[in-house]
């Protein structure tokens, strides 16, 4: 579940889970998708899935 927001985001899983160090924060807010993306990352791992699912379903969608 995970590699696949990685991928999406395309960060590395590390970035994902806030492991690695992070370039320079840039001025302003942080993007409503990472925001987002945040938040999902604290849900549990069922609600996670069911994003993910989703996200996989728009996204196939959106390349047909």
């Amino acid at each position: 579940m995970l590699p696949t927001l990685a991928a999406i985001f395309a960060i590395s899983t590390d970035e994902l889970l806030g492991i690695t160090p992070q370039q320079a924060a840039k001025r302003g807010p942080a993007p409503k998708l990472q925001r987002q993306v945040e938040l999902i990352s604290q849900l549990p791992k069922a609600k996670q899935k069911f994003v993910t699912e989703m996200l996989d379903t728009v996204l196939q969608q959106a390349s047909s």
